[in-house]
Formats: structure tokens, C-alpha cells, sequence
């Protein structure tokens, strides 16, 4: 052993994954309190928290003391408590970023999480969509009040990232709100754009379509892109955190009908959470293709590697895994040749 000792192995990684939950309740609890709007507004001390929040000063100084541990405060020197960038950035309720309802949204899981074990001992076979396919215009809406904001910003991001100038018409596979629709026909001139998705979703995109001022540029498509024709005569597609939604033998599926739906010299591009191309992490694509456990459908975490292979059999040349958000979201990009 050349002498060095051995690591000392101890429990605390362990412990730390045990206990994990409590951060998440802890999280869940200064967004139900409205705590990072308070400090954004100017309570910086836990006696001004405790009025701007109505709860007593100990249970303030319990919920700031963990939010400082997690880092979701700091401590601003000859001001007492400021936000994290991150949390004055999205978690302020009054700020146009909020993004509250999305952090909260899979809440409502927990305790499907906590009996996680039955779910994977089940031998019921897998539904296609899983929760999907009972989707209603309700439940849509609900859904999408909690992701359109966050599919904004990446609207924005994908619209600063890749350069559509010149293309003419968009395909949105499974759109849903139609957030990447909505920048991307605000971002370059002259582009239209489709959204497909299913018909009780599409009664929702046409709502922020019109509260956005773009239904004149874009419109929708009620359909699966899994079971249904595509629309032709697009030359640019997107498919966007649909992923871990299906197996592998669905996904080169859809990029295959996708490529042969798309103009020559088009361009796909697949943004989902992917593993690395070991398959080892990053955590958070593991646990979206865990979740599809509990959604029931037959769904898995793919690796970019998996993800490029889809295009280049499909028919994609120039073929690209890009990070789109670093250790979460990866784009895989292909032109079909002209």
C-alpha cells in the first residue's frame, strides 16, 4: 500500500441520503412562507421575518439558520439577510421569473416516492404515456401553470444559443405551452411555427399563444407524435423535455419520423435530461427516468451517447451532443442532409 493509509469510510454520505428529505421539506416551507419575497423586500433580520411571515422568532431563526446551511441565504455584511442569486432570481413571488409553482410542483409526489419499492416490485405492464394518457384540458392547465415559466427561460436560452435566421417554419413536438414556439417566432423574423401536442394540452398552448400575441404565427396540432403522421413542410424541429418519457425503441422512433417529415437541409434538436455516456449521472436524468416508475409508463433515463445514435440512424449527419444546461439538460442536434 506504499505506506498511505486507507481512506477512512465512514457513514456520513449515507446519513446525508437518509435525511435528504428534510431539505426538501425545509425548501417547500420557505416557498409556502413567501420567505425569499420578505428578504428581497427588506427583512433582513429574523425579528422583521417573523412579522412579514407571521410565525414566532424562534421558528424564524429555525427555518433562516437551515436556509443559511443550505445556502438559499446569505449573510450580507452591515445588512443582516440577503437571497442567494439564484432564490432573488426565481423564488421572489412578485418578480416576473417566479418560479415557485414549478419548484413545488412534484410535491404532491412525496409520498408516492416513500412507497417507491411496491411501484418497482409491480409487474403491471407499462402504459405508452403513462399519467399522459389520461391527460384532460384541466389537468393540462394546471400542469402547464407550473412549467410555463421555466419553459420560458428556456425558450430564451435555446433562441440565444441556436441561430434560426433564414429557417421558415418551426415543428414543437409535445410543445405543451408552447414556450419554445413563442420565442423562437419573437426571436427571427419571418419564422413560423407548429406545436404538436395532445389534443387536450393544445386548448391550453392556444391560451398562452394568445396572451403572448403570436397566434398569428403559430399554430397547434392535436396529435401524439408517437402514433400520428407529422405535419410536413417544417425544415427546423424541436422536442423538448419529453425524454425519459419512453424507451428507447419510441424514441428513435419519433427522431426517424421526425427526419422524414423535415425538409432537406432541416435540423432536429432533442433537449432532454441525459446521462453521461458511461451512463453514470448526472443524479438529476437518474431520477426523471426513476419518476416514470411511478408516472407508469415505460420510460428510462437515455445517455447522450444513446441520444446521438438515434439521429445518426435516423439519417442525421453533423450529429451534436451540446450541453444546454450544464449537468441537467443536454441538446442533441442534427441536420438531415439536402
Amino acid at each position: 500500500m506504499n505506506g498511505q493509509a486507507s481512506p477512512r469510510v465512514d457513514t456520513t454520505r449515507l446519513q446525508h441520503l437518509a435525511r435528504g428529505y428534510t431539505e426538501t421539506a425545509v425548501f417547500y416551507a420557505a416557498i409556502d412562507l413567501d420567505l425569499f419575497t420578505h428578504v428581497s423586500a427588506g427583512a433582513s433580520d429574523v425579528s422583521a421575518l417573523a412579522r412579514a411571515m407571521n410565525i414566532s422568532e424562534l421558528n424564524t431563526e429555525r427555518l433562516t439558520v437551515v436556509c443559511l446551511a443550505l445556502g438559499l441565504l446569505e449573510r450580507a455584511e452591515g445588512t443582516g439577510l440577503q437571497n442567494a442569486a439564484d432564490c432573488e432570481k426565481y423564488l421572489v413571488s412578485t418578480g416576473d421569473r417566479y418560479a415557485g409553482a414549478w419548484m413545488t410542483f412534484t410535491r404532491r409526489e412525496t409520498p408516492d416516492w416513500f412507497n417507491i419499492t411496491e411501484a418497482l416490485q409491480s409487474r403491471e405492464m407499462p402504459a405508452t404515456l403513462g399519467m399522459y394518457s389520461t391527460i384532460t384540458v384541466e389537468s393540462a392547465r394546471r400542469y402547464h401553470a407550473a412549467t410555463y415559466s421555466i419553459g420560458m427561460g428556456a425558450g430564451r436560452r435555446f433562441c440565444r444559443h441556436v441561430d434560426l435566421t433564414g429557417r421558415r417554419h418551426l415543428l414543437d413536438l409535445g410543445g405543451g405551452s408552447g414556450a419554445y414556439s413563442i420565442n423562437a417566432v419573437r426571436s427571427f423574423d419571418g419564422l413560423r411555427a407548429t406545436v404538436l401536442d395532445l389534443a387536450p394540452v393544445t386548448v391550453v398552448t392556444q391560451e398562452y399563444l394568445e396572451e403572448n400575441g403570436v397566434a398569428d404565427r403559430v399554430d397547434t396540432v392535436g396529435g401524439d407524435f408517437i402514433e400520428d403522421p407529422l405535419p410536413r413542410g417544417c425544415d427546423v424541429a424541436i422536442m423538448a423535455s419529453n425524454l425519459p418519457i419512453y424507451d428507447a425503441e419510441r424514441i428513435q422512433l419519433v427522431v426517424q419520423k421526425t427526419f422524414d417529415a423535415l425538409e432537406p437541409g432541416g435540423e432536429m434538436h432533442l433537449i432532454g435530461e441525459t446521462l453521461h455516456p458511461d451512463g453514470v449521472g448526472p443524479v438529476d436524468a437518474a431520477m426523471w427516468g426513476m419518476a416514470e416508475v411511478l408516472y407508469g409508463s415505460g420510460g428510462r433515463a437515455h445517455t447522450s451517447s444513446e441520444c446521438r445514435n438515434y439521429f445518426a440512424t435516423a439519417g442525421f449527419v453533423d450529429v451534436q451532443n451540446i450541453d444546454f444546461i450544464p449537468g441537467t439538460l443536454t441538446r442533441t442536434v442534427g441536420t438531415k442532409p439536402g
